[in-house]
């Protein structure tokens, strides 16, 4: 047992710094957990738990730059993505296990192919280009996204960051508006979860540590490391995660 904890932290650093760096670290932190002899429903709530400071900090740090789309309130984002992550937990702690458990390889599919368009394929806005989401339909997707953030996450950020920009935001407003964003769904399912016997306490103590270590470690190699070959890494790791899942199936 404590060469498989030892194995999480190592695990949890490389997550953080993933996180930090390119994002995808919920890739690393899911089947490190379940290697510790949890379930795919629990290591997922255990993983949610014990990210969520590490998100907070994300999410303050850019707090300068966030900002609404045009036509809606920041409040009303705000007030959305806390909904729609309750309503997402609550599903999952409704969700029996086993039923979890199969689903979870589509989950990690669909987040590794969202990883990969956003990383690879899908081009950024043109400064002056026309906005192709309406207010109404911003505020209709977000709670989509924070619907899934609360019950999976996998990808929330690159969906936030195509629907924010398509709603008019710049990229870098985009940026930190999902961190904060994000922050805010997952505090609402955190909230949720830990009244929730799936957490494991302990490995999830182990795992916040080594993601806030492996966070600022991201932070501070973040000009010199290639970017382009993390986010293959992580492609990599979510195919292999979703073969892996699907055979364990």
């Amino acid at each position: 047992m404590t060469l498989t904890l030892l194995v999480l932290f190592l695990a949890s650093i490389w997550a953080g710094t993933q996180n930090a760096l390119a994002g995808g670290g919920s890739f690393i932190t899911l089947p490190s957990l379940m290697l510790t002899g949890m379930d795919a429903r629990a290591a997922n709530i255990t993983s949610c738990v014990a990210l969520f400071p590490s998100q907070i900090v994300m999410g303050v740090t850019g707090r300068a730059d966030a900002q609404s789309p045009p036509g809606l309130k920041f409040t009303t984002l705000l007030v959305i993505s806390l909904v729609g992550g309750a309503i997402g937990a609550v599903v999952l702690l409704m969700t029996p296990p086993s039923v979890f458990a199969r689903l979870v390889p589509w989950l990690v599919l669909f987040a590794t192919v969202l990883f990969a368009w956003g990383s690879f394929f899908r081009k950024p806005p043109k400064p002056g280009e026309a906005n192709h989401l309406s207010p109404w339909g911003e505020a209709v997707t977000q709670f989509c996204i924070a619907v899934y953030g609360g019950y999976f996450g996998g990808g929330i950020g690159l969906l936030m960051m195509a629907s924010l920009t398509m709603a008019g935001l710049a990229v870098r407003n985009a940026g930190a508006t999902k961190n904060v964003l994000a922050g805010v769904m997952n505090a609402s399912a955190v909230a949720i979860f830990v009244f929730s016997p799936d957490v494991h306490w302990l490995q999830a103590a182990i795992t916040a540590v080594g993601a806030s270590i492996g966070g600022w470690a991201g932070a501070v190699m973040l000009r010199t490391v290639n970017e382009k070959l993390l986010k293959l890494g992580v492609v990599a790791i979510g195919l292999l995660l979703t073969v892996g899942l699907f055979w364990r199936a």
